[in-house]
């Protein structure tokens, strides 16, 4: 039988040390980070130190660690479950490190990811897509390019950025020429210290408040040729473009995705336990069946996403494209799910679980961003729908892991 669910000694391995990562140095700082909306330097540099950070999924060939699709799931899942916050801030500089592999050049990539992944210096990254008034229609860009001697000059504000306006490397999708349309648009790469870059509000969230979110003010911002993704430092254009890398970037949504699982999994973790000692009428609340049919269907919602992940993730890692919205599946159902199982949790706790006291309150704030972040759950049902209709194509067609 070619179906096979069990792990790689290696993805195993990473499991169990994601695992005690994230009990040993997240979970007994992440109520602090939340309540204080502080960056966890000092959790990430220990992340990066073990190679449990973003540089962890990138080619070896750049310096990273080449992780399979599989085993980044499985990383994003742990990291989650320690706490959603404290995983973003640590893993939020794969989007950026994604569009830099799908776009750049190889010298690019070598220059860039080789940054990123620098064993003896965290360095961190951000992406700008968003704006003030471009969300789900994400290639609805003000923000411009206008190309001068040597390079291009941005001008713009992004929007909802994590780790914009501290992070070493910012990704920027602008547009060179509007009468091209979409296909005038492009991704640059600028270095922090940049005059012509800043940070604008930093932003206070519902939830995964140890994440970094702010705005980043483009004005008259000089990036040189060799800044432009996809292009040789004399002008010359090699990569996909912008348009194809964004649709490439649909490959992220099941990392997405395993991290609302870790959330609904530690929510349904805390419910069980509370559950089994809690007494009322006489016996644990997890007796009665009240209670019971929650936690079952909890549990069996969990398992439902984590297939579609891995589902998608085997896709990937295989070559085969999302012809049905595979991807964007994943997505949505997890953060559909995360959100029920989390307000579960909260109901099984009852009173206890409006309070700080536990953490199912923070479980469900966190929860909420998974349905609207890269690609809200409506775009995800957009997408999937048009799959099936044929109204789409497959963007996704990644080399197979060999």
């Amino acid at each position: 039988m070619p179906l096979d669910f069990s792990l790689t000694t290696e993805q195993e391995e990473i499991r169990r040390l994601a695992h005690e990562f994230a009990v040993n140095e997240m979970r007994p700082r992440a109520a602090h980070y939340d309540e204080h909306e502080e960056t966890p330097w000092e959790v990430m540099r220990t992340a990066h130190e073990l190679g449990l950070d973003a540089s962890s999924a990138f080619p070896d060939q750049y310096g990273g660690g080449g992780l399979d699709v599989l085993g980044q799931l499985i990383l994003t899942e742990e990291l989650s479950w320690g706490d959603a916050g404290i995983a973003v801030s640590i893993q939020g500089t794969g989007l950026c490190g994604a569009a830099i592999v799908a776009m750049g050049t190889e010298a690019q990539k070598r220059r860039y990811i080789g940054m990123l992944c620098d064993p003896g210096q965290l360095r961190i990254g951000a992406m700008g897509l968003t704006e003030p008034n471009s969300g789900s229609d994400a290639l609805a860009l003000e923000t411009s390019a206008r190309k001068v001697e040597g390079g291009w000059v941005l001008d713009g504000t992004k929007q909802f950025c994590t780790n914009g306006g501290i992070a070493d490397l910012q990704v920027v999708f602008a547009t060179t020429d509007r009468s091209l349309g979409p296909a005038g648009i492009a991704g640059f790469v600028v270095e922090k210290g940049n005059p012509g870059m800043r940070q604008g509000r930093k932003e206070k969230k519902m939830g995964v408040r140890a994440s970094h979110t702010a705005q980043v003010i483009l004005q008259d911002c000089f990036v040189p040729e060799e800044a432009r993704l996809g292009a040789e430092a004399d002008g010359t254009e090699t990569g996909p473009g912008a348009i194809g890398a964004l649709l490439t970037l649909e490959a992220t949504r099941p990392q997405i995705a395993a991290g609302a699982l870790g959330i609904a999994r530690a929510a349904f973790e805390v419910a069980r336990d509370y559950s089994l000692e809690r007494h009322a009428f006489g016996r644990p609340i997890a007796r009665h069946e009240a209670i019971a049919f929650k936690l079952a269907d909890m549990a069996t919602e969990i398992d439902a996403a984590r297939l579609l992940i891995w589902r998608a993730g085997w896709m990937l890692a295989e070559g085969i494209p999302f012809a049905r919205g595979e991807g964007s599946m994943a997505k949505l159902y997890a953060g559909d799910m995360a959100m029920r199982v989390t307000i579960e949790a909260v109901q099984v706790l009852g009173g206890y679980g409006y309070i700080k006291e536990y953490p199912v309150e923070r479980f469900m704030r966190d929860a909420k961003i998974y349905q609207i972040w890269e690609g809200t759950a409506e775009i995800q049902r957009l997408v999937i729908s048009r799959c099936l209709l044929g109204e789409r194509q497959p963007a996704v067609r990644p080399e197979p892991e060999r």
